[in-house]
């Protein structure tokens, strides 16, 4: 389960999600594994009790207490911290309750959300994604993986995956059905031309093409792409660096980020913020500090002054 734990900080993991998403079968199944297993005392934090129980058998045998809360008073700072001297737990899980706002919550200070995880039931999340978007961004935002499960005779899998993506960037969705895991989108169905001299990318087509290049960079490498954005520049790039994107709505008007790649130009020193270009650039993949790691780098071939695009980009 990733690097070493501190010992004077209590690891905690979140699984969030849904009623009935599949919270408690994935917990139940996970306590089970190998891999999961620990020395110490595991205290299991109930937000919501769903359809499914844990059984005492597993508890029992993997060294877990499980209690049951019902409001958010009953896992303040304060309470929280009188769970760990009452447990003495070497790690905590919480199954959160995804009808609270997962961004009011609090933990004591020498505890830490090691890995979070989103449990998603695909058969339902049409009416969550219509009606309580900013619940679902509070659970998608800092989770490492997503679980989408039930995903059986769904159609628009991938649309899906461009909004979550767009919410959380950097997490791996996995989508499942009865069968096990799916395979997801190939490139015949992406809206522009991959095997084109230029790739030209409609205003419309910018957030799959944002989405599925971070996805997937391999994809693209070497690819050249022509798209039009608004220009960002800092001088933290160095000499002849700006980002080249536009403006997304991620899950509600006052969710609005910048979404674009790093672009090396000899037209860079001439740009101002805020003007707007059309892009032509090759795509690589190298080492970037703002990526944490490697992701998109364009170089590019022409910069030219553009007309502003008025909407933003939405991934509904």
């Amino acid at each position: 389960m990733g690097p070493m734990i501190d010992d004077d900080v209590t690891p905690v993991f979140l699984i969030n999600g849904f009623l009935e998403a599949g919270k408690t079968e994935f917990l139940s199944f996970t306590m089970e594994q190998d891999y999961f297993q620990t020395d110490g005392k595991t205290l299991l934090i109930v937000c919501e009790e769903g359809e499914t129980e844990y059984d005492p058998a597993l508890l029992k045998d993997t060294k877990t207490t499980a209690i049951y809360v019902d409001s958010m008073e009953d896992i303040s700072p304060e309470k929280l911290t009188e769970y760990e001297l009452m447990y003495n737990p070497e790690r905590v899980l919480i199954e959160w309750n995804g009808m609270w706002n997962q961004d009011d919550l609090r933990i004591p200070k020498d505890w830490t959300i090691y890995q979070q995880i989103t449990i998603i039931d695909m058969s339902t999340f049409e009416i969550y994604v219509k009606n309580m978007k900013s619940l679902l961004a509070a659970m998608v935002r800092g989770s490492e993986m997503i679980i989408c499960n039930r995903c059986d005779g769904i159609e628009d899998l991938e649309r899906y995956k461009r909004m979550l993506k767009s919410i959380n960037t950097q997490c791996d969705i996995v989508f499942e059905d009865q069968n096990g895991e799916i395979d997801e989108i190939s490139e015949e169905d992406l809206p522009y031309d991959l095997k084109a001299d230029v790739v030209k990318i409609s205003p419309e087509d910018y957030g799959i093409w944002y989405i599925d290049c971070m996805d997937k960079p391999q994809r693209y490498v070497g690819k050249t792409v022509e798209f039009t954005g608004m220009v960002l520049k800092s001088k933290e790039f160095p000499k002849n660096y700006f980002v080249p994107g536009r403006m997304a709505m991620t899950c509600c008007a006052q969710d609005m980020t910048f979404l674009g790649y790093i672009c090396k130009a000899r037209e860079a020193r001439n740009l101002e913020t805020r003007q707007w270009v059309t892009v032509r650039a090759k795509v690589a993949v190298e080492y970037w500090k703002d990526y944490s790691g490697e992701g998109p780098v364009l170089y590019a071939e022409s910069v030219v002054p553009a007309e502003p695009i008025r909407d933003v980009v939405t991934f509904n």
